[in-house]
């Protein structure tokens, strides 16, 4: 992941948004209801491919909701992924 990529959580939008060289360069959707946030999407635009900012999305997201003590629905095929490589986050998935 690199460590210049800056994410957000935009409330507003639904969204957490990924940050590189001051440009929008992702974001990842969200929606959330009774102690748990679903995934159901995640955009990294074409020119920041192979950049790690889907994979910064997903950390801070799934921290995020961590933190917050919520379980998670990674309907989006990247989270659903990004967990299954990242064991230790296999425990925030609603089952």
């Amino acid at each position: 992941m690199s460590d210049d990529v800056q994410v957000r959580r935009n409330d507003s939008a639904g969204r957490y948004e990924a940050w590189l060289d001051g440009r929008l360069a992702g974001f990842a959707a969200f929606r959330e209801s009774e102690g748990v946030v679903e995934f159901p999407h995640t955009v990294t635009e074409p020119e920041f491919g192979g950049r790690g900012v889907a994979s910064a999305l997903a950390r801070t997201s799934l921290d995020d909701a961590r933190a917050q003590g919520r379980r998670v629905i990674p309907s989006c095929s990247f989270y659903a992924g990004w967990i299954d490589k990242h064991p230790d986050y296999a425990d925030l998935v609603r089952r």
